[in-house]
């Protein structure tokens, strides 16, 4: 993977009303931008960036950082300096490592400030049977494992 470090500068969050009022619906959005790329050396560029989960009215996450990028290191600069744009191909492999690690992040910070957590999480649950076994010889009582 071409993305060779990873690192947070900021981290901002805010609720903005009181955490006794349970709004009906929240819509979480997430965003990520490029703010802006510069050269490290002939093979790796730093692309600063930002990431932010808006919950509407009831609060946001800001995420700012940097990470550094191997390989392509000429084109990409010419393409920003242009267009302000990344090839489809990286764009996506940042802006996905933007969100899964920020995603994170969010998460924890989301606890700390009692918002919703910003991302699904399913957690596994143990189901139990209340059928009765059929009355062989060789049945066994299973139960689940835990590792």
């Amino acid at each position: 993977m071409p993305i060779k470090n990873f690192e947070l500068s900021l981290i901002d969050a805010q609720r903005l009303i009181d955490s006794k009022e349970k709004p009906k619906q929240i819509r979480i959005d997430h965003n990520t931008t490029i703010t802006r790329i510069t050269e490290i050396d002939e093979s790796t560029v730093e692309i600063v960036f930002r990431y932010t989960v808006s919950y509407g009215h009831v609060g946001t996450i800001r995420i700012e950082g940097k990470l550094h990028y191997g390989g392509e290191a000429k084109e990409i600069l010419a393409l920003w300096a242009e267009e302000r744009r990344m090839k489809n191909k990286i764009a996506e492999e940042v802006h996905n490592v933007i969100l899964n690690n920020g995603s994170f992040e969010a998460l924890q910070i989301s606890r700390k400030v009692n918002l919703p957590p910003p991302i699904k999480m399913e957690i596994p649950r143990v189901k139990f049977s209340d059928k009765k076994k059929s009355e062989k010889k060789d049945s066994y009582d299973y139960s689940p494992e835990v590792a």
